[in-house]
């Protein structure tokens, strides 16, 4: 199946399953199919034909856009702590209470709640922010190691901190290498918004513009972040 035909194919089932098809997937499924080797390895079986792959892909990608964190309900954590970490920190720190342990360890079941969305969050206000730069988002992780897809063909990778950056995508096929990013550096507080304003021909990214995104989103959807009933901190 040619690009020109699977964009025709994956068009008419946008339009079937009531997927807004110019708004950015358009842009994105074009860059899987005029290069392959960008499509995620988890889509498909062996048994699926090449409508059945694209089908999948646009649920998947749409499933993403729907996902997001403004719309999201998040589940709170689906194992319980551990009590031999209490144990482990009250021995350290004597003074600490019961309930002192206790705050502690719903804290940072809180955290890592919170750690679970900022990706999300971030993605959603570049998203907001870039659309009308061209960029689109691969919402659902539906290009290989890119997060946004120019409409000039450009791609580019995000990640919030420096040290979770993946080398993978580094790859440079059919001429076009991915472009990376990261919000903060790991070994200090240092963000890197001007170096996004340059990649991505503007002036308007900023973490106090990030923050006022992450406020507005959580208080007009506190589900996205997860707090469990009987979390002491609630």
């Amino acid at each position: 199946m040619g690009a020109n035909y699977a964009i025709a194919i994956a068009k008419e089932i946008a339009e079937n399953e009531g997927i807004s098809w110019d708004d950015g997937a358009r842009f994105v499924f074009s860059v899987i199919a005029n290069d392959l080797e960008r499509t995620p390895g988890n889509i498909g079986g062996k048994n699926d034909t090449e409508r059945d792959v694209i089908k999948k892909w646009l649920l998947k990608y749409q499933g993403g856009f729907d996902g997001r964190a403004s719309k999201r309900v998040s589940n709170p954590p689906g194992t319980v702590a551990d009590p031999i970490i209490e144990k482990i920190i009250g021995s350290r720190l004597n003074d600490l209470t019961a309930n002192d342990l206790k705050k502690i360890t719903f804290a940072h079941r809180l955290g890592m709640s919170a750690e679970n969305i900022l990706g999300l969050i971030l993605e959603e206000y570049l998203s907001e922010s870039l659309k009308d730069k061209g960029w689109h988002c691969a919402w659902g992780e539906t290009v290989k190691s890119v997060d946004f897809v120019n409409e000039d063909g450009s791609l580019l990778q995000i990640k919030n901190r420096s040290n979770s950056e993946n080398s993978s995508s580094s790859a440079v096929r059919d001429g076009t290498e991915i472009q990376k990013w990261y919000r903060v550096k790991a070994d200090r507080i240092e963000y890197m918004w001007s170096q996004l304003n340059d990649i991505c021909g503007t002036d308007t990214l900023s973490e106090d513009g990030f923050v006022a995104f992450v406020k507005s989103t959580i208080s007009s959807n506190p589900e996205c972040l997860a707090v469990e009933d009987d979390n002491p901190w609630k």
